[in-house]
């Protein structure tokens, strides 16, 4: 059987200008994951938008397509291509999921949920020639699946080709969070077992891991046990976590101790109404700054996540976050627009009192306003929003935040990594274009690992 697997390109990530690496960090782990559920005589392409251009003159048997929301016209539009030519095409994904009904028009077959284990059922079915039209997921477990096809992933083409996921979900549920309505009707939140996560870290080469897990730190036991099992295997690894797990003792320690040198952090908010009104309760009465300045101390960097727009935010909200982010000396940050997604709480709540004011998806970005604000105007919220981030990196603001740093080697560490992310995105394109984004990891390694045995000199020339 010829399969043919494709994540088609976010909106926001096609830009004419240059193409911002962050769409060229991670290969399609989904795809990849699904794939190893076929036959190993069955040819199977993965082809990822965002690094290469689709081929549409190929003659698969069938076509799977993962659909994000700000995605999915593109994913109806190949799916419709396919579908007219004869093609079997099925579609799946966070978007799929939370809409099934607008997702079943552009698909012989849907599937709602992880795909696990409704993709074993698909398959059987297939060879029998009695695929359904719909597959919801209801058994949840990362217990002997096989091996993810890495084989099939175009590794040079990526900035992390060691991206790994060993757990799903998330123990939290927050109002505005896309996961949640992924994982509805079974288990929300699972792992591998230690064992398994370390024998799939063992095969990956090099030294860089960045786990694309939504909270690495989620079950105590199972991270511990993996943390444990990492040392002395020199690995230098980025993850993201929450405030609640950096505070926990012993347990950012032991990750220090395993490799970990970035985490990504959902700070959200600074205003504690906020995180009531969107159930985000694991933040609530944390010490943003305690657990800033144990991360720093313990020599991790950090992506701190912020999100403008909820009901307590007014027009003061967008200086005031960004003048804490970099007096707190934080390396790098995402600022979002609040995005009420189709399938959460949030979108629910929002329709209902009647403040959703569009349903184009391409809109649903974080960078756009799609509802009405309580405290300020859409202009004033997508205009705050763009002046967070060029006020969190302009190089006055940048070299600010480095002087929180105690040594010249953390303060060096701190202007390359925040300024090579950000400043430099013509450079970024051409390497991109010239498919060469992962001769750029063994820097990216030495400056996570804080140049290791190398001097900064020789690592800047």
């Amino acid at each position: 059987m010829k399969v043919k697997m494709i994540l088609p390109a976010l909106t926001e990530a096609i830009s004419p200008h240059w193409r911002p690496i962050k769409y060229s960090l991670f290969p399609p782990l989904g795809l990849a994951t699904i794939a190893a559920f076929f036959q190993l005589d069955d040819e199977i392409v993965i082809q990822d938008e965002h690094i290469e251009a689709i081929d549409l003159e190929d003659e698969p048997d069938l076509v799977v397509i993962q659909v994000y929301i700000t995605s999915a016209y593109r994913a109806y539009e190949l799916a419709d291509y396919y579908r007219q030519r004869g093609i079997y095409v099925a579609l799946g994904g966070l978007h799929v999921t939370a809409l099934p009904e607008e997702a079943s028009l552009h698909a012989d077959t849907i599937f709602i949920g992880p795909g696990e284990d409704t993709w074993p059922q698909f398959l059987k079915h297939w060879q029998v020639g009695k695929p359904e039209k719909v597959y919801v997921s209801r058994e949840r477990s990362l217990i002997d699946l096989p091996k993810i096809r890495r084989d099939l992933i175009k590794r040079h083409l990526y900035l992390v080709p060691n991206s790994i996921v060993v757990s799903r979900g998330c123990p939290h549920h927050c109002d505005f969070c896309y996961k949640e309505s992924f994982f509805k009707g079974g288990k929300s939140f699972y792992t591998e077992t230690v064992d398994r996560a370390l024998e799939e870290i063992a095969e990956l080469p090099g030294r860089h891991l960045f786990f694309l897990d939504d909270h690495l730190f989620g079950d105590t036991r199972f991270a511990s046990g993996l943390f444990d099992g990492m040392k002395g295997m020199g690995r230098v690894w980025q993850a993201a976590g929450t405030v609640h797990a950096v505070l926990q003792p012993n347990l950012l320690e032991k990750a220090v101790e395993s490799g970990l040198r970035s985490l990504f952090i959902g700070f959200e908010t600074l205003n504690s109404t906020n995180l009531r009104q969107q159930h985000k309760y694991h933040n609530l009465n944390r010490d943003y700054t305690e657990a800033i300045r144990r991360l720093h101390d313990l020599g991790v960097m950090i992506n701190g996540s912020f999100v403008f727009g909820m009901d307590e935010d007014d027009e003061t909200v967008f200086d005031r976050t960004v003048e804490w982010a970099i007096n707190n000396g934080i390396e790098t940050a995402t600022f979002h627009i609040l995005t009420p997604y189709p399938g959460t709480d949030l979108y629910q709540r929002m329709a209902t009192e009647n403040r959703l004011t569009s349903d184009n998806w391409d809109l649903y970005d974080t960078r756009h306003v799609v509802f009405q604000p309580n405290k300020m105007t859409a202009e004033v919220l997508e205009a705050g929003y763009l002046c967070a981030y060029r006020d969190f990196y302009r190089w006055n603001a940048i070299f600010q935040s480095v002087s929180t740093k105690n040594t010249w080697e953390q303060k060096l560490r701190h202007l390359i990594y925040a300024g090579a992310w950000k400043k430099f995105e013509f450079l970024w394109d051409l390497i991109i274009r010239a498919e060469q984004v992962n001769k750029v990891l063994p820097m990216l390694e030495s400056v996570l690992d804080g140049f290791g045995k190398k001097s900064a000199i020789a690592i800047i020339a």
